[in-house]
Formats: C-alpha cells, structure tokens, sequence
C-alpha cells in the first residue's frame, strides 16, 4: 500500500539503494606546555558509496536528496555547485606555533577562510559557482562569505592541494579567499550544531557551551567536505579551543566542568562511535578520573557510549606547576611576518624564517593581498646572514593586482639551509581609495590575510599561518564634513535668527522718569 501512494524508492531503506550513512565523534585533549589546555572536537558523517557532483550533471540530476544522518542543506548546496571538495574555517585569535606546536587541524589563520575545488566545464563556469557557494555558505552559518569576492579570490592550487579527486575527462580548478576581519560568534555555532544529527542535545556536542568556548584564549569552528574513494563523501564538522585553567584557580587541573561547565548527559543514539581521547602528561605523576576504557601509546581513551552517565573526566597534578607534559611536537619553522614603512603610500614586507633542524628545509610560501597592497617584484631580497643567497628561490608565480577587480598573488618556493634564519624583503605600494571604498573603521586601517608556509620535507605536509598585519593607507578626515555641516548650521541658525528677530520684535520708546 505504502508503495502505491509513494515514489517506490521512497518506501526502500538506504542499504537496498546502496547508500549508507554512519557518524563519528571524537574529542581530543592535551596539555600544553604553558599550563594551557588545547580541545578538539571531530564530528564526521560519511555517506557510504557516494560521489562527487559533476557540474555536466548538475542540470540533469533532479533526484530528491533523502538523508537520514548527512546534512541536508549541505548536501543541497554541494550538488547545486558541484563541490568536489571544500574547507571553510572561522577562527578568532592567534595561533602560537612556538608556544603549542602543530594544532590538530590545519586551518588556524585569523578569521574566515574558504577554499574548494570544482570541476571546471558544463554550462556554469567555476567562477559563478564560487560566487554561488560562497553566498549559499554565508546564509546557512550566518557569516560575511559574501565578502569574499573577486577583489579576495585566488588561484593558489600548489599551498592548498587536494585529496583524491574523480577521474574525470575534464579538469579540477580551485578557488580561494579569506577575510581576516571576520570573527565566530554564537550565530554561527547555532547553525553549525544544527548540522549535527543530535544537534546539541546529547553526545559530544552537549559540551559545545558557547559561554566557555567563545572566551577561550583561542577558538575556531570548520567545516571540511571531501571525497574518500574507499568510502564515498565525507563531511567534518570541527570546532577547537585553547582554554586557560591557570586563569580562575591558578591551577593546571581541569575538567569538563571547568573546560565547558557541562557534562556528558547521555551518548548520541546514532554514532557509531563516539570517543575522548585524553594526552597523559610525561613522566610525571597525574591522577585521571573516571578510569579509561583504554590506555594506548600515551592517550586515555574513553568509549563514551560504554561510560556511566553524567561522565565528566578530569585530570589532576600533585605537584602543581612542577611538570613535564608528553612530548610535543614543535613547529619545524619559527616565522616572523611584518609590514614596515612609516609613510602612507610605500612599506616593505619582512619575513624572517628561522630553521633551527639539522637539515634544510624546502618550504612553499604563499601571498594573498587585497588590490590595495601591491608588491615591487623586482626589489624581492632573500638573505642568510645578511648574505644574499638569490639561488635559495625557485618555483614564483605571481598574479599582479587589478585595481578595483584583482587581488594579488605571490607565491614562492625557498630553500632554508639548517640552523639558519633565512629573511625575505620586499617593497610594495599602498593604493589610494577613493572615499567610498574606506570600511567605518577607517582610522584604524585594513587587515591583510595571514600567509601561509607549507614544509614540503615533512610528511604530511601541515600548513603555518603567520599572523595578520594591519596596514594605514591615506586616510581623509572624515570629521571635515561633521565641522563643515555643524559650522553652515551655527551659521545659518545665527543669520536666520537675526533677521527673524529684526522682522518680528516690536521696538518702543520707553519713557525713563527723571
């Protein structure tokens, strides 16, 4: 009967359409070696035998998008655009590299970035599908993407490379942006939790306490979709911390009460798995509570579906700040990024990269500005030791900014010889905007994107994001019209009210007694 009045692969279960869905969440904590403490939380939905859209089926593939566990507004825009593979973060503060080592995911620069790969050819070309996805991406997590537009969009395909990619006659082509301005805030976890088949009501996610999060020293939300060809699309909701238990009681103990000021109630019905993985401090002694389900290669593992409810972990040091936590892993690259010049039209960009290995390094160096910063290519400068080494450099590509259209693009393979500080200059030119173009802020000047090194030695090959720089182009002052309008007004208010005044006083004789 139910197939009579329904489509008939309406009344099929997912395993007869050859589709299936299964869910993860994991957690992740470690110490860090300045007493503050580092979360990331992993939610990954897998839609077992699926694949990418292509753009050549895009306005043939009419077919209903069910799902039982996979986002459906996600998946709609993935098939509208024909996403192949995507990462969007929103991040707020600074990562240190040298204080807290590599995080646990890649995408750390300040504020928003977004970066796909699509399929190029079929009717709509990449570029309008990018401006569609960035657009469709900024409704669904109620942020500024649609910022993100031609005058912030690159072509970097070397830093940003991609996981497996469809076998497919016609070529891939990526698109990224990031606006450093931007900032996470409770509207966009609220649409990030609704992604999530629990929501915010059990598992994981029920610790997800924006009051705590959000006044972290550091915090960042991602969204990472790509294609596992053993498995089928795969879709990864992050969302990082670095908390500071020393700030309320001077102590490194924590918990989740103190970390999230929440327990785990109950377990997510749907997971498949859902785990806490806890880093053990190092040769020295540590109390862990409750007992873990398991302990492997220093990492206390609970299975939170097997745990007694409410479950709130927590570590403890006797002997307070006397500590040695697991070792960790430090960046490779020590990296100092500034923006020099006092005038407001010239500067020069300084990057000093210090390599303290026993080997070199080859490190991939990238460059996206907005049109208003323009580089002199031919002043560029490598030096070791204020020796000039131009043999160090190889591989530049370089797009030159359009003013009003283009952003610019430097990109740059350099080699760094060991125990070494290998310093790269060059000078650039600020433009000159019209007074239309300045943000509200305009006194306080423009944020330029972070850059990004990847270390081709390592393997994998993880990402560092230097910190963003903060430019003062030539500024009009703005409060002239503010005087000019309040001094007319005076003026005219003055004028008016004498003439009025002349026009409608009655002027008598007035008799003075003697």
């Amino acid at each position: 009967m139910c197939c009579r009045r329904l489509a008939f692969w309406a009344c099929l279960p997912l395993a007869v359409l050859g589709l299936s869905e299964t869910f993860h969440e994991q957690l992740h904590i470690r110490s860090l070696p300045d007493g503050k403490v580092a979360s990331r939380f992993s939610f990954s939905t897998i839609l077992a035998g699926a694949h990418p859209p292509s753009p050549h089926n895009r306005s043939l593939d009419d077919d209903p998008q069910h799902y039982t566990l996979f986002p459906l507004g996600l998946g709609q825009i993935l098939r509208e655009y024909a996403v192949t593979e995507m990462h969007l973060t929103l991040n707020a503060g600074k990562w240190s590299y040298d204080r807290w080592g590599y995080p646990e995911e890649d995408g750390v620069g300040t504020g928003a970035e977004l970066w796909a790969w699509m399929a190029d050819g079929a009717d709509a070309t990449v570029d309008q599908r990018w401006l569609g996805l960035r657009n469709a991406l900024a409704g669904l997590f109620c942020a500024s993407l649609g910022s993100l537009d031609e005058l912030r969009t690159t072509s970097p395909g070397f830093v940003f490379a991609p996981g497996a990619l469809p076998d497919w006659p016609f070529p891939h082509a990526i698109r990224h942006a990031s606006l450093p301005s931007e900032h996470v805030c409770t509207e966009n976890l609220t649409p990030f939790l609704k992604l999530l088949p629990c929501k915010s009501s059990s598992g994981l996610a029920s610790l997800l306490n924006p009051h705590r999060l959000f006044e972290a020293d550091w915090h960042g939300m991602g969204l990472h979709v790509s294609w596992l060809p053993e498995e089928g699309v795969q879709v990864r909701l992050t969302f990082q911390t670095v908390s500071d238990p020393l700030r309320p009681s001077n102590k490194r103990d924590w918990s989740f009460g103190s970390l999230f000021d929440r327990t785990i109630q109950r377990s997510c019905p749907v997971a498949s798995s859902s785990e806490i993985a806890v880093a053990l401090p190092f040769r020295v002694p540590y109390t862990i509570s409750p007992e873990p389900s398991l302990v492997d290669s220093g990492l206390a593992i609970f299975d939170v579906s097997q745990m007694e409810k409410p479950l709130d972990v927590s570590l403890h040091w006797p002997q307070g700040f006397q500590y040695s936590t697991s070792a960790l892993a430090e960046a490779p690259l020590s990296i100092r990024r500034t923006l020099k010049g006092y005038t407001q039209d010239n500067g020069e960009l300084s990057v000093l990269i210090k390599n303290d290995q026993d080997r070199s390094v080859d490190v991939a160096y990238l460059e996206t500005m907005p049109w208003i910063v323009q580089f002199y290519l031919h002043t560029l400068i490598l030096q070791i030791d204020g020796v000039t080494r131009p043999e160090l450099l190889r591989n530049i590509t370089y797009t030159p900014p359009v003013p009003h259209s283009r952003a610019t693009m430097f990109q740059v393979i350099v080699q760094i010889p060991p125990r070494s500080t290998l310093k790269l200059s060059m000078d650039i030119t600020k433009a000159f905007l019209r007074y239309t173009e300045h943000p509200p802020d305009a006194q306080r000047g423009w944020d330029l994107p972070p850059a990004v090194f990847v270390p081709l030695d390592s393997e994998p090959q993880r990402r560092i994001y230097a910190p963003t720089l903060l430019v003062d182009l030539a500024t009009p002052d703005f409060s002239m019209p503010y005087n000019v309008i309040i001094f007319t007004c005076s003026l005219i208010a003055f004028i008016f009210g004498s003439i009025f005044n002349y026009l409608t006083r009655r002027f008598v004789v007035l008799q003075v007694p003697s």
